[in-house]
């Protein structure tokens, strides 16, 4: 069936009396790839016969094939919604539903949920609670860990083919650079994604040995979550290419999560994302949600702008379309300034605290460097790392120069990560507000991002860290008859706003710590929307 041809069977599903129930009224809805009628107790799905390189649909027999498939696959995260497939057939003229003639069209038959318990309107009338992001966090980890996860599968993960998907987006949506979208904009999100690509290639590597590329949902939306009297109900996944659906897991989070920053509510994606970690284990998310999250916001930028080239569209309509397109290319963007500039990890904390444990875990998530302070001071006055020093502080390595040469030390290291492009950890106690606020400049200086992580322990667990040391080696000369005079000289970090910020209490397992830690919405410096 031809597109004009399809025009002529929507007019006659416009009519109450085509349905075989009662309909009182019929409410549309269009994608580029969909006509969808909603007549009040069901909904029926028609697709577009187009081929869109990313799919097929020109043949009757490939749109009854996906329509199957929709019906099937969509059964995994609903229950009684998805009810048929329905033939759509033509005798005499005239278009019937599952009735005489030869079918022409094939529909996807739905229970229609009530749109006042779909997520997104839920979430603007303030109606979503703690306990449903937590459900809908069990829910999606019971779904993701009972995927199949095999060979097949795992090849979609690939680097390569995460990057074919990448430049597949950049070169289709190329087109409406310099017109729909700002090209300068769109040359700075897509030179951030490949050099991302380019840097990580390990990160990508280690989810498909950890087993986290999935058959997912692959549209999980705000728009197609329902909060129902019969359970949570989410709709329509992508059924018409597999390369869509068999993804890294944190790359289908990153769409809802995506969503759910562009309708304004970014501490309920925070909350999602660590609800599911707490299920899953699956802290690693952490690390790319940003870069999937950009390339969400890129793939919405790209629908919408087919869309309005389609046409079709009353004015209105039109700059909805173009307006919803900007934000998603300003969310783009923020996130590419995230992912892509360099970030400052400075550890730090009293003697004992656990700096060097979170340190050390931090650099083997993001694979970035630790400059030591206690190692650095040693090496600056020509002694190994494990060689003790009984020098009372304040005194020899320990005098005010000599920390303060450690500390500027501790900074050109970690300048040189930086303007190469690189991330880095500095571990150090970190209690003087001087040498803070160097690290601070030296941050603004290079236009990277700085996060300070206070590690915070009890007073006598300190003093029980402190006084093992006697019997273990360690690089650090700090012992139990120096934590007064740590203590004492310790200043609090309240000149460090909120948002740069991490106080962890190494109490915890370092699971949990890490999670705080990484689940930061880190403000990147410099990421202004566009206007």
């Amino acid at each position: 069936m031809e597109i004009r041809q399809q025009i002529k069977l929507f007019q006659a599903m416009e009519k109450p009396n085509f349905y075989p129930h009662p309909v009182s009224s019929i409410e549309q809805r269009e994608t580029h790839i969909s006509k969808v009628f909603l007549t009040g107790d069901y909904v029926y799905k028609i697709k577009k016969p187009v081929n869109l390189e990313f799919l097929d649909f020109t043949t009757l027999e490939k749109r009854r094939y996906y329509c199957r498939q929709e019906f099937i696959l969509n059964r995994r995260l609903t229950h009684n919604v998805y009810l048929d497939v329905v033939a759509i057939t033509f005798k005499d003229g005239e278009y019937f539903m599952a009735g005489p003639g030869n079918p022409v069209e094939y529909a996807v038959k739905m229970r229609q949920l009530p749109e006042d318990r779909s997520m997104v309107h839920l979430l603007k009338r303030i109606k979503i609670g703690r306990n449903d992001i937590e459900d809908l966090a069990l829910i999606l980890s019971v779904f993701y860990g009972q995927g199949p996860s095999a060979g097949h599968i795992h090849s979609f993960g690939a680097w390569e083919n995460i990057q074919a998907n990448c430049e597949e987006n950049f070169r289709q949506t190329m087109i409406f650079a310099g017109e729909i979208l700002d090209e300068r904009i769109f040359q700075i999100i897509q030179s951030a994604t490949l050099s991302f690509l380019h840097r990580r290639k390990e990160l990508f590597d280690n989810r498909i040995e950890s087993g986290k590329i999935r058959d997912c949902h692959g549209d999980l939306r705000t728009g197609h979550i329902y909060f129902a009297d019969d359970g949570i109900q989410i709709i329509d996944c992508i059924e018409f290419n597999e390369r869509f659906r068999y993804h890294d897991i944190a790359s289908d989070l990153a769409f809802l999560a995506m969503d759910l920053d562009y309708e304004g509510f970014p501490q309920i994606a925070v909350h999602l994302l660590n609800a599911y970690v707490n299920h899953s284990k699956d802290q690693d998310i952490f690390v790319l949600i940003d870069f999937y999250k950009c390339y969400r916001a890129f793939v919405r930028c790209k629908v919408n702008c087919m869309r309005l080239q389609e046409g079709g569209l009353v004015e209105a309509n039109k700059r909805k379309l173009l307006k919803e397109t900007v934000k998603y290319l300003d969310l783009a963007y923020r996130y590419a300034v995230k992912f892509t500039r360099p970030t400052l990890w400075v550890v730090c904390g009293m003697p004992g605290s656990g700096k060097s444990t979170i340190s050390r875990e931090l650099s083997k998530v993001f694979g970035i460097k630790t400059f030591r302070s206690d190692v650095i001071r040693k090496e600056l006055f020509g002694m190994k790392p494990g060689d003790p020093s009984d020098i009372p502080f304040e005194e020899g390595i320990y005098s005010k120069n000599a920390s303060s040469l450690t500390y500027g030390k501790l900074l050109l290291l970690a300048q040189v990560e930086i303007e190469k492009g690189n991330s880095v950890i500095l571990d150090a106690t970190y209690g003087n507000k001087h040498h803070r606020a160097e690290a601070l400049r030296m941050a603004r200086d290079t236009d990277a991002n700085i996060v300070f992580v206070e590690c915070v322990l009890k007073e006598k667990l300190l003093k029980e860290r402190l006084s093992n040391r006697k019997t273990k080696s360690s690089v650090s000369d700090a012992r139990l008859y120096h934590f007064e005079y740590f203590k004492k000289g310790f200043e609090p970090l309240n000149e460090v706003g909120d948002a740069m910020h991490i106080c962890v209490n190494t109490e915890k397992p370092l699971e949990k710590c890490m999670q705080q830690i990484l689940a930061k919405d880190i403000v990147a410096i410099g990421a202004e929307p566009h206007n």
